[in-house]
């Protein structure tokens, strides 16, 4: 396995990403979208999620597949991003045909940044005018790091962020991951800077240091933040042609690489979630055999992409913890 071109979740053909952030508020959304609709699903492991849509991807609703998925900061109000999406799609003609209308599936998912120092007494929700920002961007590269739906991002210790890793299979299926990290857990052993991710590290991605010595994984975590005030919410992609059960199995194994990268993971106080999104370029050439490897390589997706999110957090002003670059 390598990483792709990019080493970003749009080196699954096809995708593109789009950001848009507001540093004042220290908030932002991202997007995920493709020309065409893609199959998607999603599985919450998380106890305090923020949602929309995602009851229809369950594999018994009739719509199959979606336009945009969305990860936007700002809590429930931050839900509306999703809206711009929709509208801006709409516009474009996209979306679910309902007789002579057309309506974009756009779920989305959102975490809390509502207090990380940013002035969020805005007179007008801002979200609705970021998401159709963030579709505007949309294209193959993207920053990592304090922007998007990272761009107000905390974990325990240090600044989260926006991030994506990839990987190509010997069979040549592509895998990618993308995620804003907003935990109640570190993605950092100890009081140290080295990432609990540090095992799945590809090409010095995010440093090559390694684990400490004296590495200890039994050490009780740190809790800084109460119920509803965190979340890590995440999309893995790949090229391969799933149905949306097999796209929701990918995204129950992506949620190991959550747990991999930050600790504790999936717990009361986040509303981790995994969405699942596949483009059906590629057809499985064995469904148990590649659902396997498809599902691994998620979870090492998904692990590398929460350290590079923390890894490119940069400094803004009014910042509450410290970037890992300060450390």
């Amino acid at each position: 396995m390598q990483p792709g071109a990019r080493n970003l979740i749009t080196d699954v053909a096809g995708l593109m990403v789009g950001n848009a952030e507001d540093h004042t508020i220290k908030t932002g959304c991202t997007v995920l979208t493709a020309a065409q609709p893609f199959t998607a699903a999603v599985h919450v492991m998380g106890g305090a999620p923020g949602t929309r849509e995602t009851d229809l991807l369950d594999p018994d609703k009739l719509v199959q597949e979606v336009d945009a998925l969305v990860l936007s900061g700002g809590s429930a109000f931050g839900l509306d991003a999703a809206s711009g999406v929709a509208d801006a799609l709409r516009a474009q003609g996209r979306g679910f045909a309902v007789g002579a209308q057309r309506v974009p599936i756009v779920p989305g998912a959102i975490l809390f940044d509502l207090t990380n120092g940013g002035a969020k007494d805005w007179a007008e929700n801002p979200y609705k005018a970021l998401g159709a920002r963030a579709l505007k961007q949309a294209g193959p590269d993207f920053a990592l790091g304090t922007v998007g739906a990272g761009t107000g991002a905390m974990t325990a210790r240090v600044k989260g962020g926006l991030g994506s890793a990839s990987v190509v299979l010997q069979s040549g299926f592509t895998v990618g991951a993308l995620v804003a990290v907003n935990a109640v857990g570190s993605p950092l052993v100890g009081d140290g800077r080295h990432f609990w991710a540090a095992p799945w590290e590809m090409c010095g991605e995010f440093g090559a240091l390694g684990l400490p010595d004296g590495f200890d994984p039994t050490q009780e975590p740190f809790c800084g933040k109460r119920l509803g005030e965190a979340t890590t919410i995440a999309i893995v992609a790949t090229d391969a042609r799933l149905t949306q059960a097999q796209a929701k199995r990918l995204a129950v194994a992506a949620h190991d690489g959550i747990a991999r990268a930050i600790v504790p993971a999936h717990s009361p106080l986040d509303g981790d979630l995994v969405f699942a999104a596949a483009t059906g370029a590629r057809a499985l050439d064995d469904p148990l055999a590649d659902s396997f490897a498809l599902g691994h390589a998620a979870a090492l997706c998904l692990a590398r992409a929460v350290a590079r999110a923390v890894y490119a957090a940069r400094r803004t002003p009014g910042d509450l913890q410290p970037c890992w670059s300060m450390l």
